[in-house]
């Protein structure tokens, strides 16, 4: 029997929007017509600042009561919300646009007590990434609450800056940088 070598580890390639972006999931999380609706744009670059055009944008979140679609979140005295999934998922345009329509979520439970403030998960696909890069988005009208978030809290202010989105044109803008000067901020999960 002849042995095999080890395939080399491959990087997310040409084939993304082929696999992942069938429009089975969307990048409206709730309906554009929903009065709490919250619309979420930003761009994906790289570290030369151009934009990835052939990337991928997901985002994770709990409902607007606090609350997430997941079996281990069976807290009963926090709503459910039905027909909420709280995931969406956007390809990236020429430039590296991507756009969400969703809610602003409540506040979640920290593992050890407290709570986390409103955030989102947000996690990235392209082109020379060997693994997604997973960051969240939180929202500039909680100062309070992101001072005392127990992830946002623990790092550098610079690093706070990158993953705070900034209100524009009556929504709000959130930018990713992959690497580079002012690079956003990504968690090793």
């Amino acid at each position: 029997m002849t042995e095999l070598g080890i395939t080399p580890a491959q990087t997310a390639g040409p084939y993304l929007r082929i696999g992942l972006l069938r429009n089975l999931i969307g990048s409206e999380v709730v309906d554009p017509g929903d009065p709490r609706a919250v619309v979420i744009r930003g761009r994906l670059t790289d570290g030369a600042g151009d934009g990835v055009f052939d990337g991928m944008v997901e985002i994770w979140q709990a409902n607007a009561a606090g609350r997430y679609r997941h079996p281990s979140d069976d807290r009963d005295d926090v709503p459910r919300e039905e027909g909420f999934l709280g995931f969406g998922r956007s390809g990236t345009e020429d430039d590296g646009r991507f756009s969400f329509v969703t809610v602003k979520p409540g506040p979640v439970p920290w593992p050890g007590g407290g709570l986390q403030a409103p955030h989102l998960v947000v996690t990235v696909f392209a082109r020379g990434l060997l693994k997604h890069a997973v960051t969240r988005l939180y929202f500039p009208d909680e100062a309070e609450a992101n001072a005392a978030d127990p992830v946002l809290s623990r790092l550098a202010p610079e690093q706070r800056e990158t993953l705070v989105a900034v209100s524009e044109n009556g929504g709000l803008r959130f930018d990713i940088r992959l690497q580079g000067p002012s690079h956003t901020t990504f968690f090793a999960v």
